[in-house]
């Protein structure tokens, strides 16, 4: 009996491109690599390919079904970013070939799955319990697409 290496494993249902996406996004993230396919016969969607791949150390499985299930934005996968350089790299990498830029630190990738690619020093302006510099904060970050460190620092400091 196999061993579970992990207990919760998002999967993703694409059209037709999950080698293609999981292959794509080894490439983006480091300790990222496609572990295996397998495809599935006699399925409600016909012939059906499942890949195991895994991101930044996380084992996720996606599936080639057909369109039935598109993404959309009520989920996302957030990258946690030190610095600029990190920010710009994800947001180039994940936006290009055809993803789009949204708002609020927020991008779709060419196969249609959202992400937000947000500082980490988010995390310590939102929870510093200062309501006036997050007020500052938040009217900075809804006027960007991507997120500007140094621009929020400016904000939540007030200068």
């Amino acid at each position: 009996m196999a061993t579970i290496r992990q207990k919760l494993v998002p999967h993703l249902w694409f059209d037709h491109q999950a080698r293609e996406a999981a292959e794509f996004y080894a490439s983006v993230f480091e300790n990222s690599w496609v572990e295996s396919s397998v495809t599935l016969e006699g399925t409600p969607s016909g012939s059906v390919e499942v890949v195991t791949f895994f991101v930044l150390g996380q084992e996720f499985q996606a599936i080639s079904a057909g369109p039935l299930v598109p993404f959309n934005e009520s989920i996302s996968f957030m990258v946690k970013c030190d610095t600029q350089q990190e920010i710009d790299y994800y947001w180039d990498k994940l936006t290009a070939d055809g993803g789009q830029e949204v708002e609020c630190g927020w991008l779709k990738d060419k196969f249609g799955l959202s992400w937000q690619i947000v500082p980490t020093v988010m995390d310590e302006m939102m929870q510093s319990g200062d309501p006036v510099a997050l007020a500052r904060i938040t009217q900075a970050f809804l006027k960007m697409k991507k997120f500007d460190i140094a621009a929020l620092v400016r904000a939540f400091e007030g200068r």
